[in-house]
């Protein structure tokens, strides 16, 4: 790839960043998230232009989703926004689906056009995770996404497989499994909050805690962190 490739690449990932940084100090006052009141007015606001234009809002959420990710975005806050604004059953759907068209695309886009330098960056370091994954990339990156990615950040797990040029159809559908059960939680404890501040409960960490809306889904959290420290240890030695 031409330098001047890179450059512009580049550029429009910083604009495409900006713009979303924009939206969002626009619309949220930094200064009142610890305002309850606030934080319900915002949250009621989302929700009623939910509630007027489904289909869109849904469409344009989902679309962001996928930005989002290949922006090299974290997909845990937007899986608990998906589990308040759309429950924890669609919540899922859209977040599962647009996370994984999002990993695919970044990993299409990655493996074309930067692949030496990841090569040259990460090759090294996760040398260990290629071996493994040569042996069956469906099951172990499925695995190996199940775990949280043996404590890799998001982004990376989603370049990870340009290691070792994963299929594409092997890479969207680990991907789509492997995300399946914690997003689902986080979906859960998103749903949660939301039928909180919709009953308009004082919204204290005792109060949410004690609350069966969130507290199985914080179980579940612990029991996908508990079988992911195994997974690790049985799939990802040292």
């Amino acid at each position: 790839m031409t330098k001047n490739i890179k450059i512009a690449l580049g550029l429009i990932y910083i604009l495409c960043l900006s713009l979303i940084l924009y939206g969002f100090f626009i619309f949220v006052d930094v200064t009142q998230l610890n305002n309850y009141g606030y934080i319900r007015d915002k949250t009621q606001f989302l929700i009623e232009i939910r509630d007027q234009n489904l289909v869109w809002f849904t469409t344009l959420f989902f679309l962001f989703l996928i930005l989002w990710i290949l922006l090299l975005g974290f997909a845990t806050p937007m899986a608990l926004v998906a589990g308040f604004l759309f429950g924890k059953i669609y919540g899922t759907l859209i977040s599962v689906f647009g996370f994984t068209i999002g990993c695919t695309l970044l990993y299409i886009f990655a493996n074309q056009y930067f692949k030496s330098l990841i090569l040259e960056k990460l090759s090294k370091r996760i040398s260990k995770f290629k071996e493994i994954f040569n042996k069956n990339e469906f099951f172990y990156f499925m695995i190996f996404r199940f775990a949280g990615g043996g404590g890799t950040p998001f982004a990376i797990q989603n370049l990870l497989p340009v290691l070792f040029n994963m299929k594409i159809k092997n890479y969207f559908f680990s991907t789509l499994i492997g995300l399946f059960p914690m997003v689902f939680i986080l979906c859960a404890i998103g749903s949660g909050i939301e039928k909180i501040i919709e009953s308009n409960i004082d919204p204290s960490f005792l109060t949410m805690i004690q609350n069966k809306e969130i507290y199985f889904p914080i179980l579940g959290f612990f029991i996908i962190l508990f079988l992911s420290f195994l997974l690790r240890k049985i799939y990802f030695k040292k």
